[in-house]
């Protein structure tokens, strides 16, 4: 696919007045940046497309209605393809159901637990209000482990999600690939330590936990998932995180859901060929160990 420079955008722009080109004078980072396009929007609606994707020509004209006509829905994503065109690789993903409107619970439950629903952390193939996105894109959230989230945005972009969520009863999905998010040696998600991925996620998700969910059962469960991501982190000790508390900026509750804990630890042991009685030595050595807590 071509990229444009500046130059042949200013030159798109001069016979086409809806398209604007805006270039900062210097690296804000990811997160300030999307600020900045906030400060530049002027509609009711934003769509936030990154670098890496790309939608389809009708993806407003199907996505649209849903926040026009439904005051209580907070957002709308539709089915997204992930590609590589490097290795020819093309996968659909965020497939939740039918097209409709769904009850938000389900997906913030989805999004902390990594099911029912395969839903989406980044807003690429989402389109939200712009009251919304003002108020829920962060530029940084509390940790403890030093990282400074505006400069990195691992985990900024699923709090959009969830905080939208959160003020809303109901989400819309649009069942058709109307988004494609580009895989690739210099992305993100393809070039940086898969174990810091899932641990920035999470503390991004352990901020909303500890601000958001009054639910114990399911801070319980999401704790269970902290754990299991420390038990894989331990054995390569990065990132400064050893136990539940670490995600937390308080840690007051860090307390897990024994029984669904140990059903995430047998699903794992069936994975990799354990059966009764588990070999726990084996189950610990497997390098994917918790790839089902950090789903």
């Amino acid at each position: 696919m071509k990229k444009f420079t500046s130059q042949e955008i200013k030159e798109f722009a001069k016979s086409h007045p809806n398209v604007r080109l805006y270039q900062n004078e210097e690296n804000i980072g990811p997160v300030r940046n999307w600020r900045k396009c906030l400060d530049y929007a002027t509609g009711e609606y934003v769509k936030i497309l990154w670098s890496d994707d790309l939608i389809a020509p009708d993806f407003i004209e199907k996505t649209l209605p849903y926040l026009i006509d439904h005051e209580d829905v907070g957002f709308v994503f539709t089915g997204t393809e992930i590609f590589n065109d490097d290795i020819g690789q093309r996968n659909k993903a965020y497939f939740i159901g039918e097209t409709g409107i769904y009850v938000t619970s389900k997906y913030i439950e989805s999004s902390l637990l990594g099911s029912p629903l395969p839903v989406p952390v980044s807003p690429g193939n989402a389109l939200l209000r712009t009251k919304d996105l003002g108020k829920n894109i962060l530029l940084d959230i509390p940790n403890k482990i030093g990282s400074d989230f505006k400069m990195q945005a691992i985990g900024n972009d699923a709090l959009i999600y969830l905080l939208t969520a959160k003020d809303y009863p109901r989400f819309a999905f649009v069942n058709e690939k109307l988004a494609s998010f580009r895989a690739h040696n210099d992305s993100i998600t393809t070039s940086a330590d898969s174990i810091k991925l899932i641990i920035f996620y999470y503390i991004a998700k352990a901020y909303f936990v500890e601000n958001h969910v009054d639910d114990i059962k399911l801070r319980k469960k999401f704790n269970s998932r902290l754990l299991g991501i420390c038990l894989k982190n331990m054995f390569r000790k990065k990132h400064g995180i050893t136990c539940v508390k670490d995600f937390y900026s308080a840690g007051n509750n860090t307390s897990i859901d024994g029984m669904y804990f140990l059903a995430l630890l047998i699903k794992n042991a069936i994975k990799i060929g354990v059966s009764p009685p588990y070999d726990f030595d084996k189950i610990k050595n497997f390098s994917g160990y918790c790839n089902d807590y950090a789903s």
